[in-house]
Parts: structure tokens; sequence; C-alpha cells
């Protein structure tokens, strides 16, 4: 019995691969308004949000003289905006400790690098870092 299943299961397998090697052969025929049914189709709809733009970022005070958006403004860079999550906490520390960009920037940079056991001069803190330069 385990013969005739793995036997079946490797002639489906060199099938199914020779369907594919020869796909430019065969594809033409297949009709084209051929649909899956409707349980088997998936759809993909995007999560409802409206991303923000560099001009808006900058609108929020989100840059400075070392921080520049107004290049990616002129330009009209039609990516979105800066990190969300990012933004946040900028924002918070702007509001909270009344400090510029720049200081509350150079905060959420130290707090991420203690987070991630790296030291203020970029050097992991690992004790067993070994660096050849």
């Amino acid at each position: 019995m385990g013969y005739i299943l793995y036997g079946l299961s490797l002639a489906g397998f060199i099938f199914v691969t020779l369907l594919y090697l020869a796909r430019n052969t065969w594809m033409p025929y297949v009709p084209s308004n051929i649909s899956l049914p409707e349980s088997l189709q998936f759809s993909y709809n995007p999560v409802p949000s409206t991303p923000s733009t560099f001009h808006d970022d900058a609108a929020a005070g989100l840059h400075s003289s070392n921080f520049d958006l107004s290049t990616n403004i002129e330009a009209a860079d039609g990516r979105a905006g800066l990190d969300e999550s990012g933004k946040r906490e900028v924002q918070r520390i702007m509001k909270r400790r009344q400090v510029n960009f720049d200081e509350a920037r150079r905060m959420v940079m130290m707090e991420r690098f203690r987070r991630e056991g790296v030291a203020e001069d970029g050097r992991p803190r690992d004790p067993k870092f070994v660096s050849f330069s």
C-alpha cells in the first residue's frame, strides 16, 4: 500500500512539473473567462488609513536644520511621511519634556540603543563582541 501511495505521489509530482515546464504550449488554449468559485476567491482589502505626507510632518514641527524635509516636499516625494510610531514617540517627548525636535529624536534613538543593547557610541555592549579594525 505504501509503494502505491509513493508511486502515485511521484507520478503526480512529475506530471505537474511537466505541465509547469510546458505551460507556454498549453496556456493559450485555456479560456480566459474561467473564474474560481466564490468560496475560493480571495480579495485584498487594504486597511483604510490616511498616510501622512512629508508636508504634514513638517507642519507638525517634525523637522529641523539637521533633519530637513523641505527637499522631500519640493521634489513632491510620493512616499508616505515619517514612521507613525516614531512620530508619536518624538511628539510625546517634545510635549512632555519641552525639548526641540532634534533633542527628542536623540532621546528616542538613545532609548532604542539601550533597548537593543547598543552603547551610545554605536558599539554593541555584548562582552563577547570582538572587533578587528
